[in-house]
């Protein structure tokens, strides 16, 4: 009944105190794969050195995030580049379009987006896509760069019906599914009736999104947890059936983790 945390940060410096403490938690949890998406240029190092110590529990990913876009991006971008060739990853990511905190640079991200999924096709790997009130840009440019061709998770979920309705129509695609769904606000839970439980991958984006009865502390792999048993709650399965549909989905989307089923 182990599960698999799709998407979360271990490597920032919100763990330094206490990192080997939060992997204990996680492995007595039963979680036993971490995914690590990459934010920009100052966040590698400290992904590829946590990856490098925990390298049956850690896969990294390759990207750079919308938020860290500006108008100097083109260095950064390459610079990011740089690193594909230097070891394997699991996926492109963390990328996408944000323009809930600032819309000023809504071309460049569009353009960073694009190059990076392009990267994904050349390189045959998934991408973690982040989107934040740009749902219409992001699917803009999946079919721009080639819906048929691409394929990853739509990271941290939180859309509406219609938004789920046009990933349904990317064959390719599923949901990271995080601590949002345990929120007493959220309407997640309704919306996820809509689609197969076999379209979901749970993730945690620690240190962010912790969920109940964690909500607004420090997030952390082992609190993933919670969000199976939410997801238990709106299918009506076991937590064991859900632990293991949730890993079989990961593993056959993030094919570079070489573990099996």
């Amino acid at each position: 009944m182990s599960l698999i945390d799709t998407h979360c940060h271990i490597y920032l410096e919100e763990f330094d105190a206490d990192q080997k403490d939060v992997i204990s938690h996680a492995l007595e949890a039963n979680i036993d794969t971490l995914l690590l998406p990459n934010v920009d240029v100052s966040t590698v190092n400290r992904m590829l050195s946590f990856c490098d110590q925990n390298p049956e529990f850690a896969f990294p990913m390759m990207g750079l995030h919308p938020t860290s876009v500006n108008k100097a991006y083109s260095k950064q971008l390459k610079q990011i580049e740089s690193y594909l060739n230097k070891c394997s990853y699991c996926a492109i990511g963390e990328i996408g379009i944000d323009l809930y905190w600032d819309k000023t640079h809504f071309k460049e991200q569009k353009k960073v987006f694009e190059e990076q999924l392009q990267w994904s096709i050349d390189m045959n790997l998934p991408v973690s896509i982040h989107t934040r009130e740009a749902f219409a840009e992001v699917f803009d440019s999946i079919y721009k760069v080639g819906a048929d061709k691409l394929y990853g998770v739509f990271h941290s979920f939180s859309g509406d019906d219609n938004d789920l309705n046009e990933i349904t129509k990317l064959s390719g695609f599923k949901l990271g599914i995080n601590g949002v769904v345990t929120f007493k606000n959220s309407h997640l839970s309704k919306v996820l009736q809509n689609t197969d439980i076999n379209r979901l991958v749970l993730e945690t984006d620690a240190p962010y999104l912790a969920p109940v009865p964690y909500r607004g502390k420090r997030n952390e792999p082992a609190y993933i947890v919670k969000t199976a048993e939410k997801i238990a709650e709106i299918y009506d399965l076991s937590y064991a059936e859900v632990a293991t549909i949730t890993q079989k989905n990961s593993l056959e989307m993030f094919r570079n983790i070489n573990k099996t089923i």
